[in-house]
């Protein structure tokens, strides 16, 4: 069985020309023809002025007709319906759904808390490839995809823009972000100043993301501040945002192992004994605490969120 679970998984990674760590443009292509996976229709009012592609949920003129009713002062007397008017001696007019255009916009975060992986991708990666899926799926409803790619060393935004065009520039600059990532991963910084990267690039977004727009913002949200929480509030009374947050099995629950094993990151290293059961599952419990409290923080903030494992091929998860 677990012979049976490696090949299978050696076969997805070579199927979507992936090595789990590095970040290529042919694994971001792989999924063009899998946009239908994920689903952009609104779950909230749809707030922009603008004409296009969205069924606003107020009445009006427009492409697709809703219902009719009876005429009332002021309608359009080229809405009146002659046949129910014939039918019942009363005029009635007809009424339609009005159609809305509503840009999407992906925030990646691959910072380096993202660049971690124990089974079958890095965080970042898993991160990269469900930003390309939004971007496709949007491109594929006719939407304008927009953006922001960020790392604790740079960041590039990404202004609307229809068709292909629009989401091969968002997946070039998911290879050059995560590249430079890799690059400077050794590099340790102060915690504050990540802290404020976050927010100053959720400060970014809200410029860039119009009244209306879908947001996704992509991370494992390690990394949030006081102010990176009061811009996600003030996002979320304008646009519609769903929070994918990104994460490892490892950082869940430890695995069971015969001696203690030394994990380092930067300057930091420390020592956990895996062969002791009453340590990991503590370990667990305090993970458990620790991840429901930010879910529903991020939740009060007028996120819907979703959780995603950087360990499971993203198509197996949507399709579950």
């Amino acid at each position: 069985m677990m012979q049976s679970t490696q090949l299978s998984t050696q076969a997805w990674l070579e199927q979507c020309h992936s090595n789990g760590a590095q970040l290529g443009l042919k694994e971001l292509l792989y999924y063009k023809p899998k946009a239908s996976l994920l689903s952009l229709k609104p779950r909230s009012r749809v707030k922009s002025a603008q004409a296009g592609q969205y069924l606003a949920p107020h009445k009006g003129r427009g492409m697709e007709f809703a219902e009719v009713r009876q005429y009332q002062y002021g309608d359009d007397i080229r809405a009146i319906d002659w046949r129910v008017t014939a039918r019942t001696g009363e005029a009635h007019t007809k009424l339609y759904q009005e159609e809305k255009e509503r840009p999407v916009f992906v925030f990646t975060d691959l910072s380096n808390s993202m660049l971690f992986g124990s089974k079958l991708l890095l965080k970042s990666v898993q991160a990269a490839h469900l930003s390309a899926l939004v971007a496709w799926s949007a491109c594929q409803r006719g939407d304008r995809l927009g953006g922001i790619v960020f790392n604790e060393h740079g960041h590039h935004e990404l202004k609307p823009t229809a068709r292909d065009k629009g989401v091969l520039a968002l997946c070039h600059q998911l290879c050059d972000i995560h590249q430079q990532a890799l690059l400077n991963k050794d590099q340790s910084l102060d915690e504050q100043l990540v802290e404020n990267r976050f927010a100053d690039n959720l400060k970014r977004l809200t410029h860039l993301a119009k009244p209306g727009s879908l947001v996704y913002v992509i991370s494992d949200f390690t990394h949030l501040s006081d102010a990176s929480f009061k811009q996600l509030e003030r996002l979320a009374r304008h646009c519609e945002i769903i929070g994918c947050q990104v994460s490892d099995p490892f950082e869940h629950a430890l695995p069971a192992y015969r001696e203690a094993i030394t994990v380092e990151a930067g300057d930091s290293a420390w020592t956990l004994p895996l062969m002791d059961k009453q340590f990991r599952a503590k370990f667990a419990q305090q993970a458990a605490t620790a991840f429901s409290k930010r879910l529903a923080r991020l939740k009060r903030a007028g996120m819907t969120m979703q959780s995603f494992s950087a360990a499971i091929p993203l198509e197996t998860q949507l399709t579950r």
